[in-house]
């Protein structure tokens, strides 16, 4: 089974077509969505309607999503994400804030050897940074290889012992997966990356051959900064998208 791994898209719309165009040349059987859909971009509907068209197999909602329905208060959220929340659920129909409200909270199984989560398993909202963190994950998860997101930013955790590698016949984004050990993977933001690099990122998870590929995708950065500017979203969410922050 190959998966498309999709994460953070926070309601920008062409980095997602740009994802989608390239996963499938790439090609894969599943899509799993680990949350953010909306929030700081100006595309939430189309957001929502597109990851439906996917019909996820795994799909759990991220905190901007639980924002953005009324779930719960912006109490946590930076001046400019309250705004961004604040303008989505104005935009959006009823029927697509009760689509967000009824995301599934993570984690989630998606076999016994694969879960996914937006945070981390032992808590949604919490951000995983360093190993630490990453080995608390680990302990709390019940699959073997467990995606989480919320960060925005690429990583694989795995134990000193059995690690990713790198080797002959995969391609240069490719990594193995751990043989019998665990595997923490970010697969980092499509919508939104915070690495430095503005290219939309997402990942390709090859259950058969055991390997996940951290892809990176250049998307019509542009017509996605005049979206923002032209809904009167704040002039610092078109700006950070050129600088990948």
């Amino acid at each position: 089974m190959r998966y498309l791994v999709i994460s953070d898209i926070h309601a920008n719309a062409h980095a997602l077509e740009a994802v989608l165009a390239d996963a499938a040349v790439i090609g894969y059987s599943a899509t799993l969505c680990l949350g953010d859909l909306v929030g700081y971009g100006a595309d939430p509907g189309a957001v929502i309607d597109r990851v439906r068209a996917l019909a996820p197999v795994g799909l759990i909602r991220g905190n901007h999503d639980k924002v953005c329905a009324g779930l719960e208060p912006a109490t946590l959220f930076n001046e400019v994400a309250r705004r961004a929340a604040d303008w989505t659920r104005s935009v959006l129909s009823a029927d697509a804030v009760a689509e967000l409200a009824a995301l599934p909270k993570g984690p989630q199984s998606v076999t016994p050897s694969l879960e996914i989560c937006h945070g981390a398993p032992f808590d949604e909202d919490h951000y995983v940074f360093d190993a630490a963190d990453a080995g608390r994950a680990m302990d709390a998860a019940h699959g073997r290889i467990c995606l989480f997101g919320h960060t925005h930013l690429p990583a694989v955790f795995t134990t000193p012992q059995d690690p990713a590698t790198r080797g002959a016949g995969l391609a240069d984004d490719e990594l193995s997966l751990p043989v019998t050990g665990p595997a923490l993977i970010n697969v980092g933001s499509v919508g939104q990356p915070r690495d430095g690099d503005p290219r939309a990122a997402y990942g390709v998870l090859d259950m058969t051959r055991k390997t996940i590929r951290l892809r990176r995708v250049a998307y019509d950065v542009a017509g996605a900064q005049q979206r923002i500017l032209g809904a009167g979203l704040p002039a610092w969410l078109a700006h950070r998208l050129a600088k990948g922050q």
